[in-house]
């Protein structure tokens, strides 16, 4: 990661209340997902959740890039 892209996310974690929820969230669900993938042998009522948990956290990805690429638009627009 470039080292203004990674003083944006820190900018953004600090600054932006909406991008850390959605980056949270998008951790919260990455880890829902990781634990019932340890299971040896999922029911099908797992297997609903995990497809819903991972489209859940597909959004988070995509709420996450999306407010980043707002940010990098502003200051790309202030130079």
């Amino acid at each position: 990661m470039k080292e203004k892209h990674i003083a944006l996310v820190e900018r953004l974690r600090r600054e932006n209340d909406e991008y850390l929820i959605w980056e949270e969230k998008h951790d919260k669900l990455e880890r829902e997902i990781r634990s019932l993938n340890r299971k040896h042998v999922l029911t099908p009522e797992d297997e609903v959740l995990r497809k819903n948990l991972q489209k859940e956290k597909l959004l988070a990805k995509d709420m996450v890039i999306k407010i980043l690429r707002e940010a990098e638009n502003k200051v790309k627009a202030k130079k």
